[in-house]
């Protein structure tokens, strides 16, 4: 039984634990922890936060496939936990690098906000609408890519697609000092902090895909804390862990996200169970692309039956084999 499969086992519940939370101090992040704290005291326990910073948010002039991927937002948080200063920490999903150290689990995955990527600009609902020259901000490689065939297919080589790094305020802020006419968000950090009016369109995923586990939080801790498992258990969503399993293990399959673009979404067709055991029609969308070479870009759409995470992760899996027939090539590590 894997980490993962475990942490959802039946563990004989505490009825009151004092846990400590440790989370990234921008205000996205603690809005997260703030959220699990509150559905942990309803259910009885005692817990409180601890705020740190990560080298992710500390290095601000480079992208993140350049200085070591976006597990650099969570290491600081792990060795908290380690040295037991902390029980459990509070993850965006996507930040969670696709392996976790030995002795980690993630515990539990919580319901999915909107997973899509925003538009956001005072300049029109697309690139189409963009003024000649005009800049671009995103960090984000999946992004780059997919921004860079959009506006090949829009004729406009005029449009500049340039890094953009530090938290969600903090970026919203560089594009209203006018050092971007457009810049694209996770719709999810942008809706739990309440600026939904600065979001000028959705983009569904047929336009951009998701990163894998775009609007999901993930929950790690130490792998022998039965204890701290079995109180995440009634935070667990059953549906979003399923779907995201098979997203992550795409990119798992491929090498992780850290220096090659990669895109997977999952979404259930149909009746959606709601516990493992269940079984549910689950359509994976992927995508591959190559930053130095933009016309590269492979992309597949599977779907099969799940009712269990191993189910999931096959689906994954299968899907990476189908983007390495078409050119894919596994990353190096990070």
């Amino acid at each position: 039984m894997t980490a993962v499969a475990a942490a959802i086992g039946p563990y004989p519940a505490d009825p009151s634990l004092d846990l400590t939370i440790a989370t990234r101090e921008s205000r996205l992040a603690l809005w997260q922890a703030e959220h699990v704290q509150a559905r942990l005291q309803a259910g009885g326990h005692r817990v409180r936060l601890l705020g740190m910073t990560t080298r992710g948010d500390q290095i601000l002039d480079r992208v993140l496939s350049k200085v070591g991927g976006k597990g650099l937002f969570v290491k600081e948080l792990e060795v908290a936990l380690e040295e037991g200063r902390a029980d459990l920490a509070v993850h965006s999903l996507k930040d969670v690098p696709m392996e976790l150290p030995a002795g980690f689990a993630l515990a539990c995955v919580t319901a999915r906000e909107d997973p899509r990527d925003a538009w956001v600009s005072s300049l029109g609902d697309g690139p189409e609408a963009l003024p000649q020259g005009a800049v671009i901000g995103t960090s984000s490689l999946r992004r780059l890519v997919q921004l860079r065939a959009w506006l090949r297919r829009l004729g406009r080589d005029d449009v500049r697609i340039e890094p953009l790094r530090g938290n969600l305020d903090t970026r919203l802020r560089k594009l209203d000092e006018g050092l971007y006419h457009a810049i694209v968000l996770a719709a999810a950090g942008l809706k739990r902090l309440g600026l939904q009016a600065r979001i000028r369109r959705i983009l569904e995923p047929h336009e951009l895909l998701p990163a894998a586990g775009q609007g999901a939080l993930g929950i790690e801790i130490r792998a022998e804390r039965a204890d701290v498992a079995a109180a995440l258990q009634p935070l667990a969503h059953w549906p979003t862990w399923c779907a995201v399993e098979a997203e992550r293990s795409v990119s798992r399959a491929l090498g992780g996200s850290c220096s090659v673009p990669l895109a997977a979404y999952a979404q259930w067709a149909g009746s959606v169970p709601q516990a493992p055991g269940e079984a549910g029609l689950l359509t994976l969308h992927a995508l591959w692309g190559d930053a130095q070479q933009p016309d590269r870009l492979c992309r597949v759409e599977l779907q099969a039956e799940a009712a269990s995470l191993e189910q999931a992760r096959a689906l994954g899996e299968q899907a990476a084999r189908a983007l390495l027939e078409q050119g894919a090539r596994v990353a190096p590590s990070c």
